[in-house]
């Protein structure tokens, strides 16, 4: 395979890269636009990068908005309830339809990366085995892991670490928690400190929906960070969501950033999501609850964009389009600055994979595995602005989709 006239991120000029037995082979930059054959993908002078990585979603969830009924309060804790009425009518087939149909619509918008949520407080775990069950199926599309998620709790819910301890027999790569949902404080500490020690035990990652609330009591982040910096698990460890630190004051953030910074966790924001259910039990003004996503990334440390949800009780909308995700979350975050946008980017590519644990074998670089995207627009700020299409997705040198851009007809072609 040979790509010629693309534009790669942070670089002038035009490139052209060639793949071999699914791997790049070279990167050459071009001296001008070369004449494009039928031998060859011309991207038009367009963006060439790494795959999207889509760090959180719950796809045992995906596509069942309305059922058994609507979230009227569009509260995470309505969603919750209803997930678990939700739960009951679960099968191995019901769940598998739904998934490959929400994994097509990642596919075609550029993701070829993903770290899904199952919940395991479920004592047939039926999500979790037949999401399991489909990774040879998908394999070819996307590098899948696996969250064993405690929706109603671990310490709280019955026989909750038993399930926990069952769900490590059925693929599961990363263990989560939800502390802020725990009957108590005390139970949130102790479920964070359990599930540290098993992932060190058996040498998972962890990803724990951490304090994803308004209150601003609700503290376990810093449980989780002082965890993770004492068993030096840091880079393997993330916290999703955090949007009580939107309520945080700024001494006590001060003060955590410290430690934040010294245990080098990764950070998940969900915007579309957060600035969704988040806020609603305000009058006005109305807190947008959403991270410090922008003081995350400027003190160091590493931050991500996802989707969360696509048409589930929490999140009734959502396309698997994570450039829609973007925008909502740079405009949500105060970071439309020309500086932020330039490197936009990096939220839903390169910080994504690090907190995936995949950096390794991730990028546009010679010897690694030839997974690329060709996008509308020239750069970072280019994609923001156009939102176009995802153009190519290529996966070990495989075209999975392609798509032309529209052209206007001469008749309105106002240029």
């Amino acid at each position: 395979m040979k790509i010629i006239n693309a534009r790669l991120r942070a670089s002038l000029g035009y490139f052209t890269i060639t793949c071999s037995n699914g791997l790049f082979e070279s990167i050459t930059e071009q001296s001008g636009l070369i004449e494009s054959s039928a031998e060859v993908i011309d991207a038009k002078g367009n963006l060439m990068c790494a795959p999207f990585v889509e760090p959180h979603i719950h796809l045992d969830a995906v596509l069942t908005a309305g059922e058994p009924k609507w979230n009227a309060s569009g509260t995470l804790f309505e969603g919750i309830e209803i997930w678990a009425k939700r739960k009951v009518l679960l099968s191995h087939e019901d769940v598998q339809k739904r998934v490959l149909k929400t994994v097509e619509l990642l596919v075609e918008n550029g993701v070829q990366h993903v770290r899904t949520h199952i919940d395991i407080t479920d004592p047939d775990l039926v999500a979790l085995k037949a999401i399991n069950a489909l990774r040879t199926k998908l394999a070819p599309y996307i590098d899948l892991q696996i969250v064993a998620f405690p929706q109603e709790g671990i310490m709280s819910f019955p026989k909750g670490t038993e399930l926990m301890e069952q769900s490590l027999q059925h693929g599961v790569d990363v263990i989560g928690g939800i502390p802020h949902f725990e009957y108590t404080r005390e139970y949130g500490v102790q479920s964070v400190e359990w599930i540290m020690d098993l992932a060190e035990k058996h040498n998972k990652l962890v990803d724990i929906h951490c304090d994803e609330i308004d209150d601003e009591a609700s503290r376990f982040l810093e449980v989780l960070a002082t965890a993770a910096l004492e068993k030096n698990m840091g880079e393997r460890v993330t916290a999703s969501h955090t949007t009580a630190m939107h309520s945080y004051n700024n001494a006590y953030c001060y003060k955590l950033f410290r430690l934040l910074k010294k245990s080098k966790i990764n950070f998940v924001s969900c915007p579309t999501e957060s600035i969704h259910l988040q806020g609603r039990f305000d009058t006005y003004p109305k807190r947008r609850g959403i991270t410090r996503v922008k003081e995350i990334r400027d003190a160091g440390m590493n931050v991500c964009f996802a989707q969360d949800s696509i048409q589930d009780p929490w999140y009734p909308v959502g396309n698997g389009k994570l450039l829609r995700v973007l925008d909502s979350g740079l405009h949500s975050c105060h970071m439309l600055g020309h500086e932020d946008l330039m490197t936009a980017l990096d939220l839903i590519t390169i910080n994504g994979a690090k907190t995936l644990n995949i950096a390794d074998r991730y990028g546009i670089e010679v010897g690694k595995p030839a997974n690329f995207i060709i996008v509308e627009g020239g750069d970072d700020v280019e994609v923001i602005q156009k939102q176009g299409e995802v153009l190519y997705s290529v996966r070990e040198g495989k075209i999975l989709i392609s798509r032309q851009p529209y052209v206007l007809n001469e008749k309105v072609n106002l240029v």
